[in-house]
């Protein structure tokens, strides 16, 4: 497969085009028989590290490409159960986008973009007013990870995850359609 053909694949987000980490691995591994790509999970207290190798030729090892990512237990949807694969799994897509595999307008995959994105979109705690739950409607309560960082999170969150749902925190317009009809009726 050529680079050409990677690049089909590609994801636009924000108007920039993204190749996920999984076609990067399953290029690398067609055009590049005699290589191979080695990760290390690094010392961290606070989160999880990785640092992923990429040789594209084992017969010449001084030829590598490296990629490090990190993530927080709890932070976010995914890494609320799967910090350790998300993290390990983004150094590798760096390491492939060092190498010059699945850059397109950038090094950062799909799912870097897609983590970040998520990350935006997370409730700040400090906020008084609980959120709501976007898919079931109710209302958020408060959880700590494991690192002591307060977030907002559906009581039901277990049962969203086993559903393969995602739900956001979000603020409801806490007036109710009859206030506001009561409101439009009024003299300006």
């Amino acid at each position: 497969m050529k680079q050409d053909a990677l690049k089909k694949k590609a994801v636009d987000i924000k108007g920039k085009k993204y190749i996920l980490i999984s076609d990067r691995v399953i290029f690398f591994n067609e055009n590049y028989p005699n290589g191979c790509i080695q990760t290390e999970q690094l010392e961290s207290t606070d989160r999880v590290e990785f640092k992923a190798i990429v040789i594209p030729d084992a017969k010449t090892p001084q030829r590598f490409f490296t990629g490090h990512s990190q993530a927080v237990w709890g932070e976010g949807y995914i890494n609320k159960s799967s910090a350790l694969e998300n993290a390990e799994t983004s150094a590798v897509g760096r390491a492939l986008g060092m190498m010059g595999i699945g850059v397109i307008d950038s090094i950062a995959s799909v799912d870097e973009i897609n983590k970040a994105v998520a990350q935006e979109k997370t409730y700040d705690a400090s906020i008084e007013k609980a959120p709501f739950c976007s898919i079931c409607g109710k209302e958020a309560m408060k959880a700590k990870t494991q690192q002591g960082r307060v977030f907002w999170t559906c009581p039901a969150w277990k049962v969203h995850k086993d559903n393969g749902e995602k739900p956001e925190m979000v603020q409801k317009d806490e007036t109710t359609q009859e206030a506001k009809d009561f409101i439009n009726k009024m003299p300006k």
